[in-house]
């Protein structure tokens, strides 16, 4: 019976211990299998974050990203914004005196009742512009500053593109009084919305005749009104 007990004995160290073999083997299976989806879960992770910004994977991580997407999203709205207001508003600045060429030439044409002269107005900013309305006309006479009155012509608004010319005209009485009349000395032209002027010399006529200071017998045409003459 001893011996059978020993067997058995025996037998029950000997299962044991193969049993605990099996789960050492076990125990190390299952470190190394893990080993496996720990390399996956990093490269998923990476994938995450990378497209964490548009998902955010947790709360915090989401207002974070939220946080940074708003930001980037105000800051370059905020350039966009501008950017886009001012392209797709199509704003073209005004033409601005010291960016046009301004002269004038006699522009009478035989049998006309008044003589005519014809402003040009070149634009050389190296951009385009705009340019509408009434120059400001000024005649320097013997007897003082007289200024131009408007035809009263509609007005349009034009681009005028750089390197290209408009033209506007100033119609003015002839003298036919026999009298010597007011000597013209110089022309002042102010573009439409400015306030700085050019003079110019005078190409007309010499002299008006005397007024009786009912108005101004001196009349200008709106922006486009005059072609180019010559």
């Amino acid at each position: 019976m001893r011996v059978h007990k020993l067997t058995f004995a025996a037998l029950a160290v000997a299962a044991g211990l193969s049993l605990t073999a099996c789960q050492n083997d076990n125990a190390g299976t299952g470190q190394s299998d893990p080993s496996s989806p720990s390399t996956v879960s990093s490269g998923a992770t990476a994938s995450s974050s990378g497209g964490g910004s548009d998902s955010g994977s947790s709360d915090q991580g989401g207002a974070k990203n939220s946080a940074g997407t708003s930001s980037a999203t105000n800051s370059g709205g905020t350039g966009t914004a501008a950017g886009t207001g001012s392209n797709a508003n199509a704003k073209v600045g005004k033409c601005r005196t010291d960016e046009l060429e301004i002269t004038a030439k006699d522009n009478t044409i035989d049998g006309d009742p008044d003589g005519t002269v014809v402003v040009t107005l070149t634009n050389h900013s190296g951009r385009d512009c705009t340019v509408s309305g009434y120059a400001g006309v000024d005649l320097k006479t013997s007897a003082g500053s007289l200024s131009a009155k408007r035809t009263g012509q509609q007005a349009g608004s034009a681009i005028l593109k750089n390197g290209k010319s408009t033209y506007f005209p100033v119609n003015y009485p002839f003298n036919k009084s026999g009298g010597s009349g007011v000597r013209i000395t110089g022309l002042v032209v102010t573009p439409p919305d400015e306030t700085k002027s050019v003079t110019l010399n005078w190409p007309g006529a010499a002299t008006l005749p005397v007024t009786d200071g009912s108005g101004s017998p001196v009349k200008v045409g709106p922006v486009g009104s005059a072609g180019q003459g010559g």
